[in-house]
């Protein structure tokens, strides 16, 4: 319940920025930040990957956890906290809803009792198809707003803007 009352709190300010009547809102120096411009372009960015996701019934936030899965059968839990960005006690409770839901198969090694490995199972494989079928429009989306000339310059500089954290 709370994401959704995160999300309805994002769409009504969103709305009262775009429908600000008569007089606009001025952002200030936010306006030439690079910080402010990541986040509401990361915010807009992943609002609109929701409603691609949402029409087949998925959380657009597991698909960086199944993807990173399903290229990598066997990643720990840990090594997949660092690949996503996420500490252990974000991605816990992502990993006990994959499970749950019979997306993800979670087991301990041999070697090291307390380190688990991940696979997606059967039902996962498909789950993770239909995001990424969701993925590539919303990249397709993306690239128009992007143009193609630019991509592969936007990407670079996105990942040095990361190095730095």
């Amino acid at each position: 319940m709370v994401q959704g009352k995160k999300r309805t709190q994002r769409t009504t300010r969103r709305s009262r920025l775009k429908h600000a009547g008569d007089t606009p809102i001025s952002l200030g120096p936010l306006a030439g930040w690079v910080g402010f411009r990541l986040r509401m372009a990361q915010e807009a960015s992943f609002e609109a990957f929701s409603r691609l996701s949402r029409e087949i019934g998925e959380n657009p936030g597991r698909f960086a956890t199944l993807t990173l899965i399903g290229q990598n059968p066997g990643i720990s839990q840990s090594r997949l906290g660092q690949a996503a960005g996420r500490d252990k006690s974000s991605l816990t409770p992502v990993l006990d809803d994959l499970v749950e839901r019979g997306l993800v198969a979670r087991s301990r090694t041999d070697s090291d009792r307390r380190t688990y490995r991940l696979t997606l199972t059967a039902a996962g494989v498909k789950a993770l198809a239909r995001l990424m079928d969701c993925a590539r429009r919303h990249e397709r989306n993306l690239d128009r707003a992007i143009g193609p000339r630019d991509r592969a310059r936007f990407l670079a500089v996105l990942k040095r803007l990361a190095a730095i954290g």
